[in-house]
């Protein structure tokens, strides 16, 4: 199965870059090049890719916008964040509105592109751990946070609470199951019914939620 990216940066080096890359993969091919969020948006229409690869920063309509607009669409066109991680404290607004995940511009190249590769799976977060210290460092910025949700999370059972707060603290689905002693297939049944119930795209956004309802905290402890 081939992979069918869009890539959406207002650097030009940086889509030849990846684009140069993935020629020389067999499973990624680049459909499509954007150097604006409103460019991204229109072709996502035209082309319905499985990967959106946005930079944040772009002129006009930026990558939150736009991620926001491709999100809320018919395609199921799934975004991973292009972000300088030291600089872009809006990495948090863009995984709000949408984003399956994130990569970081100075990474390798390769790690990129198996960051493509994760998100386009639908089901796995890219570099747990790291996605979960980021969204607990911008939740400690208010001006990042204007609102906090609720710190109880209704309508799911006892061991759904004791999976999501796992998988805010960046566990994997094996790791779950050894955690609360239950099967690998328990753990990820447990994991798609708290998709569901939470009304939650992927685990990036079960992430949040564990972060946003208190059931982890910065440092990775559940909330009393």
């Amino acid at each position: 199965m081939t992979i069918r990216v869009v890539l959406a940066d207002d650097q030009p080096l940086v889509r030849s870059g990846l684009r140069v890359t993935m020629a020389d993969q067999p499973d990624l091919e680049v459909v499509g090049e954007a150097a604006t969020g409103a460019e991204a948006v229109r072709l996502v229409t035209d082309l319905s890719p499985d990967v959106v690869v946005m930079d944040i920063r772009m002129p006009g309509m930026d990558g939150i916008e736009a991620t926001r607009l491709i999100t809320a669409g018919p395609a199921t066109t799934r975004v991973l964040v292009l972000t300088t991680f030291d600089e872009d404290a809006h990495v948090y607004g863009a995984l709000r509105a949408g984003a399956s995940g994130f990569a970081v511009k100075d990474m390798a190249l390769d790690d990129i592109l198996a960051a493509i590769r994760v998100v386009a799976t639908g089901d796995a977060l890219l570099a747990p751990t790291v996605t979960s210290r980021l969204i607990a460092d911008f939740l400690q910025r208010p001006a990042a946070v204007p609102e906090r949700a609720p710190r109880s999370v209704e309508g799911i059972t006892g061991r759904e609470r004791e999976v999501l707060t796992l998988v805010g603290r960046g566990r994997s689905n094996a790791e779950i199951a050894e955690d609360l002693f239950i099967t690998v297939a328990t753990a990820k049944s447990h994991v798609s019914r708290l998709l569901t119930k939470l009304g939650a795209r992927d685990r990036v956004h079960l992430v949040i939620t564990a972060y946003e309802t208190g059931l982890v905290t910065s440092s990775h402890q559940s909330a009393p």
